[in-house]
């Protein structure tokens, strides 16, 4: 019976047990990103504004009065086709959706494929016709159809433009035409946050890529108003506008050797000079930048003990790396720090944080990435551990 009671005592003490964990706390790195006089910049910039800026970090690496408020002309369709693959996403609307034409939608000017009241088209074709030839009817007749109404439309233009914090942009329309009204503007740096966004989306890519294409069974040839996706390597993208408010504006992205880069120009004088902006600045971003996806070392990542819990142990997680973001030169710089807790008092939850890795650059921190448990463990209960003592007292060693 003092056996018994010894043993149960050292359960009950390792249950009433705590750990204190500490984890090292870092601020991310503010961008370092080059602005001001346009001279100073190490490429010509033949507009009013313009950004580059790495897709998966957002992070800026040349801008240029990035937060002059602008005419964006077609560029606005970025957000337009961004609802409507996020709607595709949830499941709202497919592709295979046919949508007829309102008298709304067939009444738009400018660029159009010339949509008739009441023609069928399906979400698919509507899509081609709005990336590929910058159809102002088509445009529109998607922004109906995910929200039910050009109002409707217009008003979740802007509120999703406030959910991703971009805080210089006030959208009239879901096509970008500004002949009628004087506040449809945004900025450059808005405009790269929301290319950034629709390219997480793969599917964009199924027509931003492409170079022609056509509807009506051949009938109406669409020809990409995007020259980049014909005459510059790598290019997945993204839109282009014209309009004598706004003159030249292209978002272009652009990926190689898995570093994908955004450069957004606005208000060149001509269409010659925003795709020649563009393409000097993803150049020169090519050139000085790469990205590097480093190995975690394992060997640093040890199961973390658990007092009081069913488990002894459980093995952390270690989440998928992400590519960095490095200046040429600096691939093989980057260094881990591994903070793990030596044990945890139960209950733990699954996914529950144990520790954290820090992947820094000459001392500064890049990235930071939890280390969780990959596992639930329940506490330790009065009748789990009589049944464990037990078993000890039968076979000589606790169950696991």
């Amino acid at each position: 019976m003092k056996k018994f009671l010894k043993i149960f005592m050292s359960v009950l003490l390792a249950a009433l047990s705590a750990v204190n964990i500490s984890f090292l706390a870092f601020a991310e790195k503010n961008d370092n990103s080059e602005s001001g006089d346009a001279s100073a910049l190490p490429v010509k910039i033949a507009a009013k504004s313009a950004i580059l800026c790495e897709v998966t970090s957002g992070k800026v690496l040349m801008e240029y009065n990035a937060d002059e408020k602008l005419y964006p002309a077609s560029v606005t369709k970025i957000m337009t086709v961004l609802l409507t693959v996020e709607a595709l996403g949830s499941g709202k609307i497919s592709l295979t959706d046919k949508v007829a034409c309102s008298k709304n939608a067939a009444s738009k000017g400018g660029s159009q494929i010339w949509l008739e009241e009441g023609e069928e088209m399906t979400v698919d074709e509507l899509l081609k016709a709005t990336v590929i030839g910058s159809a102002n009817d088509a445009a529109t007749l998607l922004g109906e159809y995910v929200s039910g109404s050009d109002e409707a439309f217009i008003e979740r233009l802007n509120e999703r433009a406030s959910e991703l914090s971009m805080t210089n942009t006030h959208f009239e329309n879901a096509t970008g035409l500004d002949d009628t009204t004087d506040t449809h503007k945004t900025t450059a740096r808005d405009i790269a946050i929301m290319s950034c966004e629709l390219l997480k989306h793969d599917i964009i890519r199924n027509y931003s890529t492409v170079w022609m294409d056509s509807l009506r069974d051949g009938a109406t040839e669409l020809v990409n108003t995007n020259k980049l996706v014909r005459f510059f390597s790598g290019t997945t993208g993204l839109k282009t506008g014209t309009t004598a408010k706004a003159g030249c504006c292209v978002s272009a992205s652009c990926e190689r050797d898995g570093l994908h880069l955004v450069a957004v120009v606005m208000g060149s004088d001509n269409s010659s000079d925003r795709f020649e902006t563009a393409k000097a600045m993803l150049s020169w971003g090519f050139s000085n930048y790469a990205v590097v996806t480093p190995e975690v070392d394992m060997s640093l990542i040890t199961d973390v003990k658990i007092i009081g819990g069913e488990k002894s142990a459980v093995t952390p997680k270690v989440p998928e790396i992400k590519s960095i973001l490095v200046k040429k030169g600096d691939e093989g710089k980057l260094k881990q720090e591994v903070e793990l807790a030596l044990d945890a008092e139960a209950p733990v939850v699954s996914g529950q944080k144990l520790g954290s890795i820090t992947f820094t650059l000459d001392g500064e921190a890049v990235a930071k990435y939890d280390i969780v448990s990959d596992c639930e463990v329940k506490k330790l209960t009065f009748f789990t551990a009589l049944k464990r003592i037990a078993a000890f007292l039968k076979c000589g060693a606790l169950p696991q």
